[in-house]
């Protein structure tokens, strides 16, 4: 949890702080973009229906003067039109008109006018109070089907013509196709920018971190193998063999070294195993109990080494037990007690088992450096490891705790961290109990 990677995400996030300022101000620009767009598309709209309804009452004023109907100070033609809705129009008829001529007129008018959309058009007779003919004008080249339908009915106290337009919105949506594809090509360019924007930064990031794991990769292997390789330069000598207590403490310091550099290889082919697809759980039911002696037994050289005191506190219930995959938890429980020999200078470790609500909980104490409270969101993330201060002797890559993460997660379990600097750090893995 320390060493070479101190403060390493902080150091990543220094360096794409550039960019990602980058991408936040693109993002503000790409949605300020689009709200211009959608309130121009807005604007177009009003304008088009506005040049629609334009265009309808000039047909209807030539209508009129096809007509021969008189437009007196008393017939202003703004009081002979109305549009009670977005769809209906209505007209004042001062007397009878022929329906085949009002017919034949509309639609010059509305050819001349430019309103190639369908419409009904029917005739109001004010003493009997309903429309006495309708008719249905197909659009220009047949775009809109007849469709049935039940003219609204305004009741006046004068004969009128009423048009209907059931396809006017469509129509007016038609006549904005070209700002429709230009707005759709602005959009798919936004987003492939914004896209590649986000597929660089993290690229970006990505690489970085790569770069940061391969210097601390060739560092971890560069001590030992130098260590080693003075080792064997010593045991090369002639008169090693007369001095029994060195050869055995330089073939020990080999082993130690070997030791530390195979499980450091294993420890990344897991996690790049655990990167291509999902831990390879196979659960069975697993006593407590053995689970953890099998744990201590492995870490119980490095125990001695450091002159440890472990101290385990199991449940009377010797019946407990897990489905889970022994190997992996097993191991999980492993990683807990090498961190805590790692980073305690007088190691004293308590190891407990007990139940937790509908859990069994395994927690690993130890009388460590600790870990401030704002590190630990971090502690589980792959390469991450705290800052540690003066302490500059502890190896790793920062995997362990992620892995562990990974193996409860697979178990649907959880883990809580609790740790104060200066007195130790508390990891308590939580795992559902076996029903009996």
């Amino acid at each position: 949890m320390g060493g070479n990677f101190t403060g390493k995400f902080d150091i990543d996030y220094m360096r794409s702080a550039t960019l990602r300022w980058l991408v936040l101000i693109a993002t503000v620009l790409i949605v300020v973009i689009i709200g211009v767009q959608l309130f121009w598309l807005n604007k177009v709209y009003s304008f088009e229906a506005k040049t629609f309804n334009t265009n309808v009452v000039k047909s209807i004023r030539g209508l009129y003067e096809d007509l021969d109907i008189p437009d007196t100070p008393y017939n202003h033609l703004q009081d002979m039109i109305e549009h009670p809705t977005d769809d209906y129009f209505l007209f004042r008829l001062n007397g009878p008109v022929s329906k085949e001529s009002l017919l034949f007129y509309l639609k010059q008018e509305f050819n001349d006018f430019d309103v190639l959309t369908d419409a009904y058009v029917a005739l109001y007779d004010a003493r009997q109070n309903a429309y006495i003919h309708h008719t249905y004008i197909p659009s220009a080249g047949g775009r809109y089907a007849q469709e049935s339908t039940k003219l609204n009915l305004y009741k006046k106290g004068y004969d009128y013509a009423l048009l209907y337009f059931p396809h006017r919105s469509k129509y007016i949506l038609l006549q904005m196709k070209f700002w429709f594809v230009s707005s759709y090509i602005l959009l798919m360019v936004l987003i492939g920018l914004a896209v590649s924007l986000f597929y660089f930064y993290r690229q970006k990031f990505l690489t970085e971190i790569q770069k940061d794991f391969v210097n601390n990769f060739t560092h971890e292997f560069k001590t030992p193998l130098a260590v080693m390789k003075i080792s064997a330069d010593v045991l090369l000598q002639d008169k090693i063999v007369n001095q029994p207590e060195r050869l055995k403490q330089y073939a020990t310091i080999i082993q130690n070294q070997t030791a530390h550099l195979q499980s450091q290889v294993e420890r990344l082919l897991q996690i790049a195993a655990s990167d291509r697809k999902e831990l390879p759980i196979e659960k069975i039911k697993v006593p407590v109990k053995e689970l953890i002696e099998q744990a201590v037994a492995k870490v119980q050289p490095l125990i001695e080494d450091r002159k440890a005191q472990l101290e385990i506190n199991l449940r009377d219930e010797t019946q407990d037990e897990l489905l889970a995959d022994r190997t992996h938890l097993e191991l999980a429980v492993v990683n807990l007690l090498e961190n805590a020999l790692k980073y305690s200078p007088n190691p004293h470790i308590v190891l407990t088992t007990g139940k937790e609500d509908s859990n069994i909980f395994i927690s690993v104490k130890d009388n460590g450096i600790g870990i401030e409270k704002k590190f630990h969101k971090n502690v589980f993330k792959k390469f991450y490891r705290v800052p540690t201060g003066d302490v500059h002797n502890v190896k790793g890559f920062g995997l362990g705790l992620n892995f562990v993460k990974r193996i409860i997660d697979a178990h649907h379990g959880s883990i809580k961290i609790n740790s104060l600097p200066g007195i130790g750090t508390e990891f308590k893995l939580l795992l559902p109990a076996t029903l009996n």
